[in-house]
């Protein structure tokens, strides 16, 4: 027992080690020697790989692997986003929208007002998604009021985060309530419970002070320049953008609540009605659909469409900005997915096993390392989620909302200590325009802080049910 003790521990310190190197090489190459970020990720994702050792044979199928499966999860997302984004810009519909924001909130509460449609825009739609559709908007408000992008690109994201980490229907959150066998509903409490006050301080007012501290950041030219702005007779309606911005919110929760009610057979699952409305709100589907009847109420159907120009030059203007970012999103994929095939998670998760921490914190711990080491929040949760419960089960004391409790502070552990092998830490960056060091000194505080606390106040209301 104690050879085999000690034979974890040595292979767990030498992954650990490979993993710490890696990270420093890519961050020498990014910041220091300034190699783009999508070679530095392939040439550090090769080194690691061999350097685990896995063989020449399943090298490249590894490294396909990760980069396959983030592309396949974002690369349509930011290409339909890209669009939708450019159409309600390019239309005036961004402006219409920042217009109102300004004018609800005033100038001085324009970030708030950004962060709080962020949180609601966010309960249904995945952060990398919602970011994107968000962004217009985003970068109006900063044009408007001639402030740095981060004022107001760093509450929304945060905002984004916190909801994709912690509230179901999103993938952390409800994996982890399937392995704990908790209710749903009450891990959404907990969430709501814990997520809220952790968004307005971790989210909100803790990214204003990191965004005040950086200097000033223009608005990027990926949707459009501010000259291109439309003249407030030829804007679209409030309402039309709004819609725009809503459907694919509505067609993605419709397809999360369909799939729920499917699932617990309170409908039926082979009804082709059902299965049709399911489909329409699979994200990929739901954004082509938005981003499709964007193209006909304010491209088409605008009574500025001449100025606008045709519909194949507003997509060329969209995607074109966009290739590196889904190359840079792909090969930060292919990074964590070298990390997760060479097991440094699952031997650190092992590990930590043996030191009897208090549930809870064992399962934040375990989800955290597996998070810094792999990058993934989903991967991270779901692993997190499997290791504890066993543990979580066999204790008839742990029930009802304190195992919800447990849950929350899994997910909290899975979504921090975000950095460069976090195909979201790319994501953010690219289209807020800031480099690594700043992503760094700004998004992985925000990350690290929306983490602790959730984790804090899930731990305090544990103590107390």
């Amino acid at each position: 027992m104690l050879e085999t003790t000690q034979a974890l521990g040595a292979s767990t310190l030498a992954l650990m080690l490979i993993a710490a190197s890696a990270i420093i090489i890519l961050l020498v190459l990014i910041i220091r020697i300034r190699l783009h970020p999508f070679f530095a990720l392939v040439i550090v994702s090769i080194g690691t790989a061999l350097a685990t050792g896995i063989t020449g044979e399943d090298l490249v199928p590894t490294l396909l692997g990760g980069f396959g499966n983030t592309l396949g999860n974002v690369a349509l997302l930011i290409g339909f986003g890209a669009v939708l984004g450019r159409i309600v810009a390019v239309s005036g519909g961004a402006q219409v929208l920042s217009d109102t924001l300004i004018r609800l909130f005033g100038h001085s509460r324009a970030p708030l007002g950004l962060s709080i449609a962020c949180l609601l825009f966010g309960f249904p739609i995945f952060l990398d998604a919602a970011f994107v559709v968000m962004l217009p908007v985003i970068y109006s408000v900063a044009r408007e009021l001639k402030a740095s992008l981060l004022l107001y690109g760093l509450p929304a994201a945060g905002a984004f985060l916190v909801m994709h980490a912690l509230v179901p229907p999103h993938p952390g959150p409800v994996a982890a309530a399937v392995f704990l066998q908790v209710d749903i509903g009450k891990v959404l409490f907990i969430a709501l419970l814990v997520g809220l006050p952790t968004w307005y301080l971790m989210g909100y007012r803790l990214s204003l002070v990191l965004a005040n501290r950086m200097p000033f950041q223009p608005v990027p030219s990926l949707m459009g320049e501010s000259n291109e702005e439309m003249p407030v007779d030829k804007r679209p309606a409030f309402r039309t953008v709004l819609l725009v911005l809503l459907l694919p919110l509505v067609l993605i929760f419709l397809n999360t609540g369909l799939t729920t009610l499917s699932e617990g057979g309170v409908v039926d699952a082979g009804n082709p009605v059902l299965q049709g409305l399911i489909l329409i709100g699979e994200t990929p589907i739901a954004m082509l659909i938005s981003t499709c009847v964007a193209m006909w109420l304010l491209v088409i159907r605008s009574p500025a469409r001449k100025a606008i120009g045709s519909i194949n030059e507003t997509v060329e203007k969209a995607l074109s900005p966009v290739c590196s970012i889904i190359l840079i999103t792909g090969a930060g994929g292919m990074f964590g997915g070298v990390l997760t095939a060479s097991g440094i998670g699952d031997a650190l998760a092992a590990s930590l096993q043996n030191y009897g921490l208090p549930i809870i914190l064992a399962g934040y711990v375990i989800a955290s390392v597996i998070r810094i080491a792999q990058g993934s929040a989903t991967v991270a949760g779901t692993t997190a989620a499997g290791i504890m419960a066993p543990v979580v089960l066999a204790d008839p004391s742990l029930s009802g909302l304190a195992t919800a409790c447990i849950a929350v502070a899994i997910v909290a552990g899975a979504i921090g200590y975000s950095h460069v092998n976090d195909s979201g830490f790319w994501l953010v960056g690219r289209f807020l325009g800031v480099d690594t060091k700043t992503m760094l000194k700004t998004w992985t505080l925000i990350s690290i802080g929306i983490s602790l606390m959730a984790f804090g106040l899930s731990w305090l209301v544990f103590t107390l049910v």
